[in-house]
């Protein structure tokens, strides 16, 4: 059998036109990510703030509740905004694994820490909004 590596990482440093290219696409692929964050979070925050003001309202007024209401519109926001956040990380750490394995010496991801905050908050707005139905 043969006991090589199937991946095997080159020990030779790149030359400086290479590395740059490598920190120009590992940039990008953090602004990308960065993007899905801001649009996860619109989504989590406007469907919070949909369930949150026609509860105030339903509960002012003493509006009756109907089969597809605000409160499970903001559910199915706070959702597609995890689902996006998370199809969204998943990606970028497969892109820079890949990238990782040609060059070793780029950063870890700031990015990926701050779409794991957000998506707890995320989280912690969808218990919050399903925890209070009644």
């Amino acid at each position: 059998m043969n006991e090589e590596p199937t991946h095997k990482q080159s020990t030779a440093r790149l030359d400086t036109s290479t590395q740059l290219a490598y920190e120009r696409t590992y940039l990008a692929h953090e602004r990308t990510l960065m993007g899905w964050v801001r649009t996860a979070i619109s989504l989590i925050s406007f469907g919070f703030t949909i369930a949150k003001v026609f509860e105030l309202l339903r509960e002012t007024h003493g509006e009756e509740a109907t089969l597809l209401g605000p409160r499970v519109i903001g559910i199915i926001m706070i959702g597609t905004g995890l689902v996006a956040l998370g199809l969204a990380t998943m990606q970028h750490r497969r892109a820079l694994r890949v990238m990782h394995e040609q060059c070793p010496e780029l950063p870890r991801s700031l990015a990926g820490v701050m779409a794991a905050f957000f998506a707890l908050l995320g989280i912690l707005a969808l218990f919050s909004v399903i925890l209070r139905m009644r």
